[in-house]
């Protein structure tokens, strides 16, 4: 079990080496009702939440285990947060698998921190796969996005130390979900600074796995996928997530890619915040089911800014 304890020391390990993001109020999305508060992780250092549990796990990392090389499998954030952080350890050997999906800004990032990039599979599960066999015959460390890694978990609840300390009036946190690394950590660390929080995760509609997951109490580690704007929320779920999802969330919903579409254009219209559509899905859920965000002050994470160029191309005119 993750303990508070466990939270605040991989923040006092990682501190040096992040930044401490802004909590900002939305005057947009904030009204009569409730205020809204956006913790704008798209102003880390690597434009992504990543960096926080990449770089708890790696910084612990054994002088073998260094030796041997890093391994990440990723939709391209957190493989350009275990390139940076791998750089930052002087590892000399850093693979990341991405599938075809990845946006290109991603994978220049990821190459620009010094890791072989390798390109595989139509979608997540299925690079996620080939990686896999590729550590199996290799036999490299492996830096879990969301699986089965407490010390990638303990980085990522960080942001909830962060939040709470800032503004512990704080009573709604709306997290981004896809394979639950990220709502594990910042739900968990949340809810052990202030046990009476709610915890909304929230995903796209073209893939709502951990929604299906949490209300049906089945395991789905893939899950069909439809084409999406959200290509870091596709994949199945994290075995340990699901297994801690009544802990760390009380409740986690879908949203539509319309909304989703609408909600980053108003981001970056009206808030001038640039996130990547993966990022906008708790406005989205503000914008499509207001019904169910009830409470008085709200945080959403924001949880990345490595926005594919063709949606500013296209969706924004």
């Amino acid at each position: 079990m993750l303990k508070l304890t466990d939270f605040i020391s991989a923040y006092n390990r990682i501190k040096n080496n992040i930044n401490h993001t802004p909590l900002e109020e939305s005057l947009y999305f904030s009204n009569a009702e409730h205020t809204v508060y956006l913790k704008l992780e798209n102003q880390q250092k690597t434009k992504s939440f990543k960096i926080r549990g990449a770089l708890n796990k790696i910084s612990i990392l054994t002088d073998e285990e260094k030796q041997r090389g890093v391994l990440a499998v990723s939709s391209g954030n957190h493989g350009i947060a275990v390139s940076y952080a791998a750089k930052l350890m002087n590892i000399k050997k850093t693979i990341i698998f991405v599938p075809k999906v990845t946006p290109e800004v991603k994978i220049n990032k990821i190459k620009a921190n010094g890791a072989k990039v390798i390109i595989a599979g139509d979608n997540y599960d299925e690079m996620q796969a080939i990686g896999m066999k590729y550590l199996a015959e290799h036999n490299m460390t492996f830096v879990d996005p969301y699986n089965k890694d407490y010390d990638v978990y303990a980085g990522q609840g960080t942001i909830s130390l962060e939040i709470l300390l800032e503004n512990p009036n704080i009573d709604t946190l709306l997290v981004p979900v896809s394979g639950g690394g990220l709502v594990t950590g910042v739900g968990i660390a949340a809810k052990l600074m202030k046990p009476d929080i709610k915890v909304i995760g929230i995903q796209t509609s073209a893939c709502p796995a951990f929604v299906k997951s949490f209300h049906e109490n089945v395991f789905y580690p893939e899950y069909p996928i439809k084409p999406s704007i959200c290509e870091a929320l596709m994949g199945g779920v994290g075995e340990e997530p699901y297994k801690l999802a009544h802990q760390s969330m009380d409740e986690v919903i879908e949203v539509s890619e319309a909304s989703i579409s609408k909600a980053t254009e108003i981001a970056i219209k009206n808030e001038k915040i640039i996130l990547e559509p993966s990022s906008a899905v708790g406005l989205a859920a503000l914008l499509e089911k207001p019904q169910v965000i009830t409470g008085k002050n709200i945080a959403i994470v924001i949880s990345g800014g490595n926005i594919n160029d063709d949606f500013l191309s296209f969706n924004l005119k």
